[in-house]
């Protein structure tokens, strides 16, 4: 019988955000969010649902939490809203927002489970988007007014803080490309939202720190292991410039490297010469570069990327390129792209710690006439990821900790309700619980602190080789520098 056993003192756990779950859009003195906007606006949200119920949580949390226990989560990471807190985003705080967080702090903490408190998971108060809203350089201070606020009524009890959840989507997902609220097309904006919002993070950690002492802070970066589809210069070529929109616009400045110049002189010529970067002020890159504790991981996918072709800008994926599976978000299932991330990660910046913040997959799979949610195609992706940061670990990757995207099915942003990620199955009209089966697996891995004997699954679902033979006893060769 083989064992993957992951270090002791590795934190298991499940991962939420505030406008997916907490419902009560409008209750209690919060606020109206970009999101409240963006999904009452007709064609904004694919099945036309919006998310002012959602899950209930903000009524039903203690349930929630009682599941957290009985699948013996250690840590479960979830955002503030921002609007809850403050409804005008500066101004009053609303204290019934605050005693909101502030109990559910409590009783994770006397549960056993681990607070990972994020700060901005994209809820940014309706009232600041109609001053400017990211694109705004006041905004940074405002965030971070926002961030000492919490840290210091939460501060004496949580002790990791993750300032921004995934800036690529702030910036470009919303401004750029329209997708997410509040559905910009601007790629001069989302480049100066990218730079608000790393500053921001950079301005707001000594307030946090001295706000709540020995705690630990950081941000997660959403990541997508990109491949050319062919070793033809544009391929290459392509590949490089995506690397460089998701995820080396932001790991080089964090890192103090400041942005690829590759990248600078690309956004130039696709805006003219009409982004000058001038609000990139002198001091900017020294203060995006505070150090952090951590780097949080968002890994969901791979990409082959071809070379965009005539009359269009961006490069392609090429979905011809590989006969793997699909998760039904029609994200190609990949694990092996998260060991090979994770060890470019630390190779190329010499992270002080990791912790994979969000991985996880989309299936639809309900209650049979048993009532059970019997979802083995979940359980076999997260398990095929959890033997690939396995190998990580094993190469020296200080990974500390996993976190499954989500605990609860929920409003999946632009999908709607049409996508589930959840350990546990939620009906948005009753609010019915049913933990799924990957749930049970999910609780037997925490218990036995790793993968014990685990097998590939049957046919082809989605176990691609990993980049080399795993043992549990012997380590792996040095990564490859990525070039």
């Amino acid at each position: 019988m083989k064992k993957f056993a992951f270090p002791q003192d590795f934190l298991w756990g499940a991962a939420t955000s505030a406008y997916q779950i907490e419902g009560a859009w409008n209750e209690d003195g919060k606020g109206e969010s970009i999101w409240d906007r963006f999904a009452h606006t007709p064609g904004r949200i694919l099945d036309q649902t919006n998310g002012d119920v959602a899950c209930d949580h903000y009524r039903r949390w203690r349930e929630d939490l009682a599941w957290m226990k009985e699948l013996g989560l250690s840590a479960y990471r979830f955002s503030i809203s921002w609007p809850r807190i403050l409804p005008h985003g500066v101004g009053p705080v609303n204290p019934k927002g605050l005693d909101f967080y502030s109990r559910l702090v409590d009783e994770l903490l006397g549960a056993g489970v681990t607070p990972f408190v994020t700060l901005y998971h994209w809820d940014l108060p309706q009232a600041l988007q109609e001053l400017g809203g990211w694109p705004e350089r006041s905004i940074c201070e405002r965030f971070t007014l926002y961030a000492d606020t919490v840290s210091r009524h939460l501060g004496d009890r949580v002790k990791h803080w993750i300032t921004h959840n995934e800036p690529w989507c702030i910036a470009f997902l919303s401004h750029h490309l329209g997708e997410h609220a509040p559905g910009q097309k601007d790629l001069a904006a989302a480049l100066r939202v990218a730079h608000h919002v790393l500053l921001s993070h950079g301005q707001s950690i000594p307030v946090i720190r001295r706000n709540s002492p020995a705690s630990q802070v950081g941000l997660a970066l959403n990541f997508t292991w990109v491949e050319p589809a062919s070793d033809q210069p544009a391929d290459l070529a392509a590949t490089r410039w995506m690397d460089g929109y998701i995820q080396r616009w932001f790991t080089e400045p964090l890192s103090g490297r400041g942005y690829p110049a590759d990248m600078v002189a690309s956004f130039r010529a696709l805006l003219a010469g009409g982004e000058s970067f001038d609000f990139v002020r002198p001091g900017d890159l020294e203060t995006i570069a505070q150090p952090t504790d951590f780097l949080g991981v968002n890994y969901y996918t791979r990409a082959v990327i071809r070379a965009a072709p005539p009359g269009q800008t961006l490069p392609v994926e090429a979905r011809e390129s590989a006969n793997l599976p699909r998760t039904e978000m029609d994200w190609e299932i990949y694990p092996s792209g998260l060991t090979l991330l994770l060890g470019w990660l630390h190779s190329t910046y010499r992270l002080r710690k990791i912790f994979i913040t969000e991985n996880g997959c989309s299936f639809s799979d309900g209650p049979d006439e048993e009532g059970r949610v019997r979802d083995q195609r979940r359980i076999d992706y997260l398990q095929s990821h959890l033997l690939a940061a396995h190998a990580a670990i094993l190469a020296g990757v200080p990974v500390a900790g996993y976190f499954a995207w989500s605990l609860l099915d929920n409003f999946e942003w632009a999908k709607g309700y049409a996508q589930r990620f959840g350990l546990v199955w939620v009906d948005p009209v009753t609010q019915q619980r049913i933990p799924k089966d990957s749930a049970w697996w999910y609780r037997q891995v925490i218990q036995n602190r790793g993968l014990v004997d685990p097998h590939p699954p049957a046919g082809k679902t989605g176990w691609p080789p990993l980049p080399w033979k795993i043992s549990a006893s012997t380590a792996l060769p040095p990564f490859p520098k990525r070039n």
